[in-house]
């Protein structure tokens, strides 16, 4: 069966997923998170492409991005994958693959649903029981977007920006957010469409995109998928 192609609309943020192959560790040093983000940093400006969320796991990566132009997040994805598989190879001695093959890529609904995949990404560390609280966990935009750290790659989504008319109101609502429980139903549907390459968002959301770029945004019958 061929792959289904990646949705480009500039404008709309998107979840990425990045996973080392075989789920293999990518990071193995706190410089090697310093050195990956600098250059999602550089790169991100290089293409006009928002980030707006991200957390840095030890074997996968993802991403809460918004591209400002087509192709923007691919061109981002293959400039800082190469760039870091030559990094690890060299720094490490080893040689081969570090990735596992294409990044997965969702599109968001620019309201409720960009929160709670912001959410969802900053509570990675959480769920796999590495921390007991986002805070503790010092490679994600949860210090950024609940604590107000300085991160220069960071920049506010629209839907976070609403949240109040003040820093200061936007990072305790954000951080109250943090508070409520995901519901099951919220994480198999992020999950499942994380996964599988699916718009996330409202039925009309779905079909605005539909719509706009005359392709499929869902399957047929919902299929709900655990894996993280």
């Amino acid at each position: 069966m061929a792959r289904q192609s990646r949705y480009n609309a500039p404008g709309y943020a998107q979840h990425i997923i990045q996973r080392g192959n075989n789920r293999q560790v990518c990071f193995f040093s706190d410089d090697d998170y310093r050195v990956y983000l600098a250059r999602l940093k550089q790169y991100a400006q290089q293409h006009d492409v928002q980030v707006h969320a991200f957390v840095l796991m030890t074997n996968h990566v993802h991403l809460l991005i918004t591209p400002q132009h087509e192709n923007g997040i691919s061109l981002l994805m293959q400039a800082l994958g190469r760039f870091y598989v030559q990094y690890v190879n060299k720094t490490y001695g080893r040689t081969g693959t570090l990735w596992e093959g294409r990044y997965k890529a969702t599109l968001v609904d620019n309201d409720y649903y960009a929160l709670a995949v912001s959410r969802y990404i900053e509570l990675n560390p959480v769920r796999a029981l590495m921390v007991d609280h986002p805070a503790a966990y010092p490679w994600s935009s949860f210090h950024a977007n609940a604590l107000g750290k300085a991160i220069q790659l960071w920049q506010p989504h629209a839907s976070y920006l609403a949240l109040g008319s003040s820093e200061a109101e936007r990072q305790q609502a954000y951080l109250n957010l943090f508070e409520q429980p995901f519901s099951d139903k919220a994480l198999a549907e992020i999950r499942y469409a994380s996964n599988k390459g699916w718009v996330l968002g409202s039925e009309h959301f779905k079909q605005q995109i539909a719509k706009q770029l005359s392709r499929p945004v869902s399957p047929r019958k919902t299929v709900q998928q655990d894996d993280d």
